[in-house]
């Protein structure tokens, strides 16, 4: 046997060709079972190592998905949202689950982070992760589509290509917000978030909301909405805002749990008792969610499942097969914000 083995040798042990021995190491289905463990143990005894690289090169592909997280630039010490770091452990143990590496950067929306990844061969396709206005954001995303790059992204859909957008059921998960809110006899809300079309997905969570709030025979319109970019302190300064207009409130529901935080801390400041006197409820149950004093009720977002989605939904993408699911439905989670904890 030569120094170092080869497919075509475990090809000859196995008694099949050098292409059913690549295949059988992908682990793909088009090689019966009995078939994949010989080859695979063959080339275990001869310790047998793929050239990733001879084979990258002849599939015309690097193997590696780039990631791209950005936000708006914050007063806050961290630019990236929690939410989105919590997904980077899923994409990461999905991307080596596909044998793909996993380019990691940081941008601001700004930059011009959509011109040259897949063109340049760093990448195969790109996970896109962040919040800020999607009106910059969408015309960015119509550039990619110019050039047909392989993409996929977390949240707002986009248009005309509902494929290539992995999100959350925000309009649902915001009015399982507001039916709690209500069956735990609240009747005077707020919602603090912004909602306008350069924040899609925290609009979605509003509409259903108010959907929630109408069908309970509350009035739209005696519902008080403060603006708030995804930090804890917008959610802060919104909160200031909302005492100082003298409006009644015993619940505030959020359009994000860094949001939460930063209402709470206000309400606190102002000697004001979560949740006797005023409920409040978040949106993504981040890890700091749990650890909230008192603890943040919310509306989970899958972080495990969606982290999987982008790459399997990119690597179809990648091969041209055809995408099925592309949404995650949310989850009530009730810790002591509101008044009620779960059992």
């Amino acid at each position: 046997m030569k120094e170092k083995a080869t497919s075509f040798d475990i090809a000859y042990l196995a008694g099949v060709s050098q292409s059913t021995v690549s295949r059988a190491l992908r682990n793909s289905p088009q090689v019966n079972q009995e078939t994949r463990e010989k080859v695979q143990a063959i080339a275990r005894q001869l310790n047998y190592k793929v050239d990733k690289n001879a084979s990258n090169l002849r599939k015309q592909r690097s193997s590696t998905l780039a990631l791209l997280l950005f936000e708006d630039p914050t007063t806050d010490e961290s630019l990236i949202n929690p939410f989105f770091l919590s997904m980077l452990g899923s994409i990461t143990r999905a991307c080596a689950k596909r044998g793909q590496d996993l380019l990691v950067s940081f941008q601001q929306l700004s930059n011009d982070w959509h011109a040259d990844y897949e063109d340049s061969k760093k990448a195969d396709g790109i996970i896109l992760l962040g919040y800020g206005d999607y009106v910059d954001y969408e015309e960015k995303l119509a550039k990619l589509l110019a050039q047909e790059t392989h993409f996929v992204c977390w949240g707002a859909e986009v248009l005309g290509h509902p494929e290539f957008t992995i999100r959350s059921n925000n309009w649902q998960g915001g009015k399982l917000a507001g039916a709690h809110l209500i069956s735990t006899g609240h009747r005077n809300f707020a919602f603090i978030g912004n909602a306008s079309e350069g924040s899609p997905e925290f609009s979605a969570r509003y509409q259903g909301f108010i959907e929630a709030l109408v069908s309970a025979g509350i009035n739209a319109a005696d519902v008080p909405h403060h603006d708030a970019i995804s930090t804890e302190s917008a959610g802060d300064i919104a909160t200031e805002q909302l005492l100082k207009s003298g409006q009644p409130v015993d619940a505030i529901f959020c359009a994000s749990d860094l949001i939460a935080i930063g209402v709470i801390r206000c309400l606190k400041r102002n000697g004001i008792r979560v949740p006797e006197q005023i409920a409040v409820m978040g949106f993504d149950d981040i890890p700091a969610a749990s650890f909230a004093s008192p603890g943040l009720s919310t509306i989970q977002q899958d972080t495990s499942k969606a982290g999987e989605m982008l790459v399997n939904n990119l690597m179809n993408l990648i091969t041209n097969q055809p995408i099925t699911d592309n949404l995650i439905e949310p989850k009530l989670v009730i810790r002591q914000s509101c008044g009620a904890t779960s059992a």
